[in-house]
């Protein structure tokens, strides 16, 4: 008899316990408890969480980079596989010279003309892509004159576009310069805010991509 009580008694203890379990994951948790049929949402939130998800599955994105040493095209590869989008190299059409100082006196006459070095592979559109990542390096306090470039050869009307870069001397100001510079090169798109990292900060590219919702 004794050892019926006690299991009649473990056997209820176990019961709040789930009781319990299942209460404060219902709290804690109260998307779990409900999906997107459930009439306790609402028929509007319903279509509205539909709508959500529906945009971020149609979402076409775009990686777009112009690397000189190969800092920028590790930032681009890792925005490719955490974003699933397409990665897209912006090559010159006529290549620097490989050595530094040269390619740095070639560059900084491109800055003070304003010029717009001509790419080789240039797409022919890039109307399927909503979001574009423009990746590029440092050149002489600001973005490479190669990226306005590839900005103006595009409508870029509504679509959302968000800069990277990084440099030797990770230079805040300069950064700055770039951003302003994109901006003033992506006609009338979206130009959020842009990532500044190393290529091995991986912490602050994940960091990047989820605050705005990029994966």
């Amino acid at each position: 008899m004794k050892k019926k009580k006690g299991r009649i008694f473990m056997i209820a203890i176990l019961a709040v316990l789930v009781l319990v379990f299942v209460g404060y994951n219902v709290y804690r948790y109260p998307a779990m408890s409900r999906s997107l049929s459930d009439e306790s949402l609402g028929q509007e939130e319903v279509n509205r969480l539909r709508d959500e998800l529906a945009e971020q599955e149609d979402k076409q994105v775009l990686v777009a980079y112009f690397s000189y040493s190969g800092n920028t095209r590790t930032v681009a590869e890792a925005l490719r596989e955490e974003t699933g989008g397409d990665l897209l190299e912006i090559q010159p059409e006529t290549p620097y010279p490989e050595d530094y100082d040269e390619c740095g006196e070639v560059a900084l006459e491109e800055r003070d003309s304003n010029a717009r070095p001509a790419i080789a592979n240039l797409p022919e559109s890039i109307e399927e892509y909503d979001t574009i990542l423009v990746g590029y390096p440092i050149w002489w306090h600001t973005a490479p004159m190669i990226i306005g470039t590839f900005l103006e050869s595009y409508d870029l009307t509504g679509k959302d576009v968000y800069p990277f870069t990084q440099s030797a001397s990770m230079d805040t100001e300069q950064f700055d310069n770039s951003i302003a510079f994109v901006r003033e090169n992506a006609g009338d798109a979206m130009v959020y805010d842009g990532l500044f990292a190393e290529a091995t900060d991986t912490e602050a590219i994940d960091g990047y991509l989820s605050e705005n919702e990029l994966v």
